[in-house]
């Protein structure tokens, strides 16, 4: 068997399939890609982001994910908010508060944990040297990469009627940012164009040389500090020098006979698993794929996982998070029976899917296999000078509102709907996958193993069939669903809200290995692709 990378930028899967080439294994593989992502797609992810990847090594018996969340700063209150929140995302993504405190500038950042995250996982599990993984993402900062049309879309993406700021005023917040992303008249770059940021280069060749300790502990954590302290920001020498990678067991549940390891809390994986054992209780490959009956169902139960999650998932560092009831299948069987019947559940939210977060699958010729989703979180717009990065904006996702599962404190992580999955058939990975898209990834992870086990999809039909994504009231629906589908879902009394994007609400790539061959798909919305070593 072959490796295969997937990866949601074409540079970032030819870093990790040449990475493969050279004699690397999955981990090097994953972590070269998500360097580089953080080069060719910077409001995305990047060192000093956030993530979370799943490793499952067969011949070293290793199977664990490795959490690097960003953590709120230790200066954060509760209560910092509480008094200027003026709503919430539809999709339940992000928290709105007064003139974009928590979202823009330098009180949004939480401690970033993406850099630490990948050295560890190259420590602990990979092979090559933490120089020789890094080589292609420098030399793809130093040279430059050409804006994509996903990138350019991102960038142009009028999100107001959110509540939100633009792309662009993330891009246009620092020095740095307006000067390499932008045209002299302050525009985003167009498809096409060229990008190259030495700043970031010589960032990324001080890591290379000196290690992850120089970004949190050594100079360089001392020059972002300053950076933070000069314009009134809450991360500490503290904050970076105490951060850590956590390591967990997956948290297991099953499909229709496939085991399914998935994430534990804050991430998504508990959420999945629920969203599955509720549709267990469904004969869903006796429906028609994408008819109204079928979206009901799936619509219904995506509510119900939705309202469990605002309920009760938080970092369990701090909330005491009810593992068993959520994915308790007489639960879910519940839930379904309640379904059948035709009730409809209610998602409240405060009077925009998140798409700033992207994904590498690998697996080698070893069958060891890594799903890896990093992000920015909501980008920042903070660059400090001379370092080319952008740092996250975790602190949007908290909820402003103290004493709630999802509230401000100092130290905590925000819940996330990351969700590095791997489904086994009997002991062996039948499906390595995960997505960027906030919280419809949730949604479209499940409805891409429903289309492989349930519709008997390959992988890539899987991950480009048309979707929905359901985190309120509301039905989104992808432009691709037939209206009288819609006109069905509305005459039965449900919201629906059509996007113009034909491949819409988080995107999918996947590895599938059968029979010692690997087939691998990449979501259409992305500019991304599958590419066999």
């Amino acid at each position: 068997m072959k490796g295969m990378v997937v990866a949601a930028q074409p540079e970032a899967a030819e870093a990790g399939v040449l990475t493969l080439r050279r004699g690397g294994n999955a981990v090097d593989a994953a972590i070269a890609a998500a360097f580089v992502q953080g080069v060719v797609d910077p409001l995305m992810t990047g060192i000093a982001g956030y993530g979370t990847m799943q490793v499952y090594m067969p011949r070293r018996g290793v199977h664990q994910h490795l959490t690097f969340y960003a953590r709120a700063p230790r200066a954060a209150q509760p209560d910092m908010w509480a008094d200027i929140v003026t709503g919430q995302s539809r999709d339940g993504f992000a928290y709105l508060v007064k003139d974009h405190v928590n979202e823009i500038g330098y009180l949004a950042p939480g401690t970033p944990g993406n850099l630490r995250g990948y050295t560890d996982a190259l420590s602990d599990f990979g092979t090559m040297e933490l120089a020789d993984v890094m080589r292609p993402a420098i030399e793809q900062a130093r040279h430059g990469f050409m804006v994509r049309p996903y990138v350019h879309y991102y960038w142009t993406l009028d999100q107001r009627a959110t509540g939100m700021l633009n792309p662009a005023d993330y891009l246009r917040f620092s020095r740095t940012g307006r000067e390499i992303y932008c045209a002299p008249d302050g525009s985003p770059k167009r498809p096409g164009q060229h990008v190259s940021n030495p700043d970031m280069a010589r960032s990324l060749e001080r890591i290379a040389q000196h290690g992850p300790d120089l970004f949190y502990r050594g100079e360089m954590a001392e020059e972002i500090v300053a950076d933070f302290r000069r314009h009134g920001g809450l991360l500490s020498m503290e904050d970076l020098r105490d951060y850590r990678t956590l390591r967990s067991d997956p948290v297991w549940g099953s499909y229709r006979g496939h085991r399914v390891a998935g994430l534990q809390a804050p991430g998504g994986g508990l959420s999945l698993i629920q969203l599955l054992h509720i549709l267990e209780g469904f004969d869903i490959g006796a429906l028609e794929h994408g008819s109204a009956e079928h979206l009901r169902i799936l619509a219904e139960a995506m509510k119900q996982v939705a309202i469990d999650k605002d309920a009760h998932i938080g970092d369990p560092e701090f909330v005491d998070v009810p593992v068993e009831m959520l994915l308790s299948k007489d639960r879910a069987a519940e839930i379904a029976a309640r379904i059948r019947r035709g009730e409809k559940a209610h998602v409240a939210r405060m009077p925009y899917e998140a798409a700033d977060t992207t994904h590498v699958t690998v697996v080698d010729a070893e069958g060891n296999s890594v799903a890896l989703t990093h992000t920015l979180g909501n980008p920042s717009g903070v660059i400090t000078d001379g370092m080319g990065f952008m740092h996250n904006g975790l602190m949007n996702g908290f909820d402003p509102r103290p004493g709630r599962a999802g509230s401000i404190a100092p130290g905590k992580s925000r819940t996330s709907s990351q969700c590095p999955t791997i489904v086994f058939r009997g002991d062996d990975p039948y499906i390595v996958l995960g997505a960027p898209g906030g919280t419809a990834i949730v949604p479209a992870l499940t409805q891409g193993i429903s289309n492989v086990i349930d519709f008997g999809m390959t992988m890539f039909e899987a991950v480009a069939a048309p979707r929905i994504s359901v985190n309120s009231d509301t039905i989104d629906v992808s432009n691709r669903i037939p209206r009288y589908v819609t006109d069905a879902l509305e005459a039965q009394g449900y919201p629906v809200a059509r996007s113009y994007m034909g491949f819409a609400f988080a995107a999918i790539h996947a590895i599938r290995m059968e029979d010692g061959r690997l087939t691998g798909g990449a979501d259409p919305q992305r500019d991304g692709v599958a590419l066999m070593a």
